[in-house]
Formats: C-alpha cells, sequence, structure tokens
C-alpha cells in the first residue's frame, strides 16, 4: 500500500506542477523574441527631399532630434546609418531644402542632430526622420510631439534587410 501512495503522490504531485506552468505560461522554456521591424509611418515621406546632405546642425539650433537605429531581429545596434531630419520650424516650412539634413549613427546605433524649435503645422508639433540608404527597407516616421514646448523629439528605427 505504500508504494501505491508513493506512485499517487507523484502523479498528483507532477500534474499540479504541469497544471501551474500551463495556467501562468511556463508551460515552455523562456525564448528571446524577436525583434520585429519598425513600419512606415502615415504621412513621414510628406515633403521627403532625397539625397539631404549630412550636417553638424540644421540652421541656428536650439532643438534637438535623437534616437536609435536597431537590426530587426536580434536588436544590434547599426552604426554608420544615414538619418534624414526635417521639419517645420521657427527658420522655415518642412517643403524647404534648408529645413533638411542627415546624420549618422555613432558606434552604439545612436544619433542625434540640432536643429531649430518644431511648431505646430496643420495643429501638431511633429517631425519627419527617414532612414533610406539601402542596406536595408526604407521607414518614414513622423513622431508627434506631446507640447510644442517641448525641445527634444525622440524617435527610433528597427530596420530589416533590402
Amino acid at each position: 500500500m505504500s508504494q501505491y501512495l508513493f506512485q499517487r503522490r507523484h502523479v498528483l504531485a507532477g500534474t499540479g506542477l504541469i497544471a501551474a506552468s500551463a495556467l501562468t505560461g511556463l508551460s515552455l522554456p523562456a525564448q528571446a523574441q524577436s525583434l520585429a521591424p519598425t513600419r512606415t509611418m502615415r504621412g513621414g515621406a510628406n515633403n521627403y527631399l532625397p539625397g539631404a546632405p549630412i550636417v553638424d546642425r540644421i540652421g541656428g539650433g536650439g532643438f534637438w532630434m535623437t534616437g536609435t537605429v536597431r537590426r530587426a531581429g536580434d536588436g544590434a545596434p547599426l552604426a554608420g546609418q544615414r538619418i534624414q531630419i526635417w521639419a517645420h520650424t521657427t527658420e522655415g516650412h518642412e517643403r524647404d531644402p534648408h529645413s533638411h539634413g542627415a546624420t549618422l549613427t555613432d558606434e552604439n546605433g545612436e544619433f542625434r542632430l540640432e536643429m531649430p524649435q518644431i511648431v505646430p503645422a496643420f495643429g501638431q508639433p511633429h517631425g519627419h526622420l527617414a532612414y533610406d540608404s539601402g542596406a536595408f527597407k526604407t521607414v518614414f516616421l513622423r513622431p508627434v510631439m506631446a507640447s510644442a514646448d517641448l525641445t527634444t523629439l525622440e524617435a527610433h528605427f528597427v530596420l530589416e534587410p533590402a
């Protein structure tokens, strides 16, 4: 009889562990999720000018556009990637060539470009950014600022091979 109870306890305990694991989502070993690529945002390509020059700053500055560029899948930072930036600012409209410029990501996949203060266009303060260098699929972003009083705007790219 003690052998029967011993086996029954193991079966009950094992069943309980399996049920508890299933209920908590731990039925499989933990696995890293693949980092999905960034999708182009609606309106992101508005007033895009191909080939904007790489610059140290757009206009008089005072506002910072920052962000990161990573590879889809493993999330590795991508150095040397060209990001074009443009916006409606205190110094010009987003369609004006002098309101466009590009920068390159550093060894950590980070970019930073100073530009004039972004002001609302069509009721929304927003910037435009593009990855358009060819090694990866082109992505256009149009992040909207929470307030026109902010002096920074951040955008992040996750790129997939072209």
